[in-house]
């Protein structure tokens, strides 16, 4: 799908988790300005599909992903199944999850993609699955500057409280990937910014003159009214220079005598270009995850300089695709944390991708108050919050005064997640200079649990406001392994569940028939989250998680696809501890005790 950054505009919208004051930008996963009405402003068409063939794989160490042969067979089941729906299906390319990226001649709602999606999977039984190749944009909102001091960092109620954070920790050696709309040179970023790569396959999105390449600065990506098609926006709109706003949050050159700080200011930034006009393909999204954080995309050089946190203050509309996911769990596997704004909607984050996927912090956004942002999205799949901006008061970083091509160097407030989702990159990156052997559920997890209450209402913005110098004082500790416990059967009620009594616990466990349901009981102590991670056993197994209280009422549930780990986190916020139910259904691939393996790992 194309992805839209995360940040709102005042005078301009793109879609993007970000607010800015001067540059005109506004985000899919949700403008919060007053000129555009609140809901879903997410990229409604695409011109591309994606297919994975069962024998394709992806790219491994040492290895290019290989895609599956385009036998004449294949090829003439994808054609008649374009034929249905009056399009003709041309090859593009392979991906680093060896799925395959296939042309469509024109722009197509989604839902009639996602028909197409289904007709050639029902057309050839060797298709491991077909998804649009949806599009998204940046999430940030700008404002009008009013303000002349950067207070998300150190206002006592709903800043970071970075400051004193500085005195332990400030991001040394820690490599962070910036993948949005590439950046720009700017004083204020004078050293920061390693080798990065442009991933925009689309020379038109690119709006450089040509598709992928080495150089990842920002050519603009200003718009005319009606420039991107249907659901984009209406109005003429400046360039964002989105990523180089989010770049200079992370990492700004502090203590210099000139313009902001940055969260972490000794930290490096690798821009990796995926936004660009009208938004981003999901699968030049999935390739920059992949090689940021170390792994191979075929036709593009190795990364010299593997990012261990990744930025993406970007999104579109819907659950998180197979596509995405794939690239976020090959991320996490090579050691990197994967950083997402919620987006900017004021809806349930739960239709919001790439953050409602597995393994990622999903992060909304609170205003000067501490309370949440009137445009974030909210529900159980956030993680925590940061300061993002709202009303009057924006979050002040790097950008550019250029409004269609490059000009000078200047700074700009913006609003929304796209800002919030930075200020966490940036204390993972403080948080793994004190500890570099952190993993991403480390991370996850310290950020979590030494994130501090909210001092006004924030009903689904996750464990609390990040509180940077107590989350680096906890990244000293690494927290030793749960025990691995095998599941006991018969476990198939609330009645009978197996109780697991210590974080951290991986139980081992496995799908005994189609019909077989496994249920897990956790006394979760008062103000904790419990988070619950269901990893299957094989590519081909497809089994469901759900958590419930101890009435009986669902509190969230994980419906990922074959092969995708899925995960709930459901937090005890009451005074007293509250039993939640674990439990793990079979929805389709393999049973018994070989074939119907998967791990479940319950943390709080």
């Amino acid at each position: 799908m194309k992805q839209s950054h995360s940040y709102r505009p005042v005078m301009l919208k793109i879609c993007a988790a970000v607010s800015l004051a001067v540059a005109s930008v506004s985000a899919v996963a949700g403008v919060g300005n007053s000129e555009q009405p609140r809901g879903q402003q997410f990229v409604l068409e695409t011109d591309r599909i994606i297919v994975k063939y069962k024998d394709s794989q992806p790219a491994a160490k040492g290895m290019l992903a290989r895609a599956a042969a385009m036998t004449a067979d294949r090829k003439g089941r994808l054609d008649r199944a374009g034929q249905q729906f009056g399009l003709v299906v041309s090859e593009s390319h392979t991906i680093s999850t060896g799925a395959q990226v296939f042309k469509l001649g024109r722009k197509q709602r989604l839902q009639d993609v996602e028909a197409l999606a289904a007709e050639m999977k029902a057309r050839d039984p060797s298709i491991e699955y077909a998804e649009p190749d949806r599009i998204m944009t940046h999430m940030a909102t700008a404002n009008d500057p009013q303000y002349t001091n950067q207070w998300h960092y150190f206002d006592a109620t709903g800043g970071l409280r970075l400051p004193t954070a500085w005195d332990k920790s400030t991001g040394s050696g820690v490599v962070v990937a910036v993948i949005d709309t590439g950046y720009r040179p700017h004083t204020d970023l004078s050293g920061q910014f390693l080798q990065g790569y442009d991933f925009i396959s689309s020379a038109t999105i690119a709006n450089d003159g040509n598709g992928r390449d080495s150089d990842a600065s920002d050519p603009g990506d200003a718009i005319v009214a009606g420039e991107c098609g249907g659901g984009q926006p209406v109005q003429n709109q400046s360039s964002s220079w989105h990523g180089t706003h989010v770049a200079g949050t992370i990492a700004a050159r502090t203590n210099n005598s000139v313009g902001v700080a940055g969260v972490a200011y000794n930290a490096r930034i690798v821009p990796v270009r995926v936004l660009g006009k009208c938004g981003g393909y999901t699968s030049d999204i999935a390739d920059a995850i992949t090689w940021s954080s170390g792994g191979t995309v075929s036709g593009v050089p190795a990364n010299a300089n593997k990012a261990r946190v990744l930025n993406l203050s970007l999104g579109g509309g819907g659950t998180c695709d197979a596509t995405t996911q794939n690239a976020i769990n090959g991320a996490r596997s090579r050691g990197a944390v994967v950083v997402v704004a919620a987006g900017n909607s004021a809806t349930n984050v739960s239709n919001s991708s790439p953050a409602n996927c597995s393994g990622v912090v999903a992060v909304a956004a609170t205003g000067k108050t501490g309370g949440r942002a009137s445009y974030s999205n909210y529900g159980t799949l956030i993680d925590v919050a940061a300061p993002g901006g709202d009303g009057a008061n924006g979050v002040l970083s790097t950008l550019n005064s250029g409004t269609g091509a490059p000009a000078s160097d200047n700074y700009a407030y913006y609003q929304g997640t796209s800002m919030a989702t930075p200020h966490v990159a940036g204390v993972a990156a403080l948080m793994l200079a004190v500890n570099t052997n952190l993993t991403p559920d480390d991370i996850e997890a310290k950020l979590k649990s030494t994130a501090r209450a909210f001092p006004a209402s924030c009903s689904g913005c996750g464990t609390g406001i990040v509180d940077a110098t107590a989350a680096v004082d906890s990244a000293s500790t690494v927290t030793p392994p749960g025990p691995t416990v095998n599941e006991t059967e018969s476990n198939n009620t609330t009645g009978t569940a197996n109780l697991v009594g210590t974080t951290g616990t991986t139980v081992n466990g496995a799908m005994g028939s189609t019909s077989d349901t496994d249920y897990f009981r956790v006394d979760l102590p008062a103000g904790k989250t419990l988070s619950s991670v269901l990893t299957p056993g094989s590519g081909t197994a497809d089994y469901d998680l759900y958590v419930y209280n101890s009435a009986g009422t669902q509190l969230g549930k994980s419906e990922n696809g074959a092969g995708v780990a899925d995960t709930v986190n459901s937090a005890n916020t009451g005074s007293t501890t509250a039993t939640r139910y674990v439990r793990v259904v079979y929805y389709s691939g393999g049973t018994g005790a070989t074939n119907g393996k998967y791990t479940l790992k319950l943390t709080w």
